[in-house]
């Protein structure tokens, strides 16, 4: 099967969640994702060596999920908005029966995701890119929405980051961002051969979540979360290393922003 770059993306991090999940040892069961790559036709021969991609993906789903999980507990009937959401199966792990979901990504990734992973009733997906204003209006909740922005930002440029603030502060009250930074000396030198075989690139990065509200003060920083806590539950003998704050300084981690 052919598939384009952006395709190939999108099925790398699925690739690596049913892969987890089939192991004996997982630490989240994703149905969702082995039922997908069953009727995938590819060869991910160079995705099952890069451990690294693996290991990463593994990483940021643990950590999002328990992020994601504590936030429906406390707000049981919210809206959630899965910014560049690819592939995520994320609502089919964490539905409680009364969350609303919208997945917001580009047309042909939209249109592929269909492919494999249908709407429902409170699953709906818009395609729209993430700097197009317009899926907001397809939106009609306002207050108490958490928005993901995972595995996006570090494809992206400043001013590109800066607009996906600034339209979710313009166009909704009271709002949540989880958003996944990647620190500028990974973007330099980190390399995962199953990324690059895509032809896709790191560009952009910040040390810490709160140099994001230089974009735009109406949100407060309330925390970093670093990946490493999520290898530290995929991979307990890490923790002799993850500590180390020179490494830490190395990891993706979730900023997390309130309005």
């Amino acid at each position: 099967m052919n598939l384009e770059g952006v395709e190939k993306t999108m099925l790398l991090t699925l690739f690596a969640k049913a892969k987890h999940s089939q192991q004996k040892n997982h630490k989240f069961y994703d149905s969702k994702a082995i039922e997908v790559m069953s009727k995938v036709d590819y060869d991910f021969s160079i995705a099952e060596k890069d451990k690294f991609m693996q290991m990463g993906t593994i990483a940021r789903t643990i950590v999002l999920d328990e992020m994601v999980g504590e936030y429906i507990k406390v707000h049981p009937e919210c809206t959630i908005v899965n910014i560049a959401s690819g592939m995520d199966t994320r609502f089919n792990r964490l539905d409680n029966g009364r969350i609303n979901w919208y997945n917001v990504d580009l047309e042909n990734s939209a249109k592929y995701r269909l492919k494999y992973i249908e709407d429902t009733d409170r699953v709906k997906t818009l395609a729209y890119s993430a700097m197009d204003s317009g899926w907001t209006q397809e939106i009609t909740i306002r207050n108490d929405v958490l928005f993901i922005v995972e595995g996006l930002t570090m494809y992206l440029n400043q001013n590109d980051v800066e607009s996906i603030i600034n339209i979710i502060d313009e166009n909704f009250d009271r709002c949540t961002i989880f958003m996944e930074i990647m620190p500028p000396i990974s973007v330099k030198n980190t390399k995962e051969e199953s990324i690059e075989e895509t032809n896709s690139k790191f560009i952009w990065g910040v040390e810490k979540g709160n140099e994001l509200t230089k974009f735009n003060n109406n949100f407060k920083w309330i925390k970093d979360v670093n990946l490493f806590d999520g290898v530290n539950i995929y991979k307990p003998h890490y923790r002799i290393v993850t500590w180390l704050p020179l490494l830490r300084k190395r990891m993706d981690y979730i900023a997390v922003l309130e309005k």
